[in-house]
């Protein structure tokens, strides 16, 4: 069955050098090559500015690019997030892009919050590499933003998470390792989940 998947690559480097957007592209190979509908969101080439007040968050109008962003949402039955882990959470500008995006009256009712989402039926799926091992992240680190990422950001807006893969020890892998989970994405994205 067709699903219309949503990527958000949430690397802030544009480098096309980097392993979250090999991951990124090879998830949508995958999923085109198995009929479903793909679409994608780069957050190192939208432009936005940061959220500093309360009053912005609830009252001011998203910038172009983030409208354009909402619109992908919307259209999204699943998402797929990926991202690098930076000082233990995702990197600051993919933060202020969920800020900018998840926006009160869009995702959720700002008076009822997590008691009204208005992005209920969607699931996501969240990728994310690191130094360490995951493992480690995982069972000593408890996941601590991961869990904060599908819990205060995705589950408020009635996103469900089905899905984690956490790719790390990026310093000591070697090619081959990196390559497989290349291939794993695809795999995932054949599978649109």
């Amino acid at each position: 069955m067709s699903r219309k998947l949503l990527l958000i690559d949430g690397h802030p480097d544009p480098d096309p050098g980097r392993l979250i957007h090999a991951l990124t592209q090879a998830y949508a190979r995958g999923a085109e090559a198995a009929g479903h509908e793909v679409r994608q969101i780069r957050v190192a080439e939208l432009d936005f500015p940061l959220i500093r007040t309360g009053r912005a968050f609830l009252e001011d109008a998203p910038p172009p690019d983030i409208a354009a962003v909402q619109t992908d949402i919307a259209w999204a039955e699943h998402l797929v997030i990926l991202y690098p882990l930076w000082l233990g959470t995702l990197p600051a500008l993919l933060k202020g892009f969920f800020e900018q995006a998840l926006r009160p009256g869009f995702a959720f009712d700002p008076e009822r919050g997590p008691f009204d989402p208005k992005l209920e039926g969607r699931t996501a799926r969240i990728v994310v590499t690191m130094e360490m091992p995951a493992l480690v992240y995982r069972w000593l680190y408890r996941a601590h933003s991961l869990k904060s990422l599908e819990r205060n950001i995705l589950k408020l807006c009635g996103i469900k998470t089905v899905g984690e893969t956490l790719l790390g020890g990026l310093e000591t892998t070697s090619d081959a390792t990196r390559q497989g989970w290349v291939a794993k994405l695809e795999k995932l994205g054949r599978r649109g989940h």
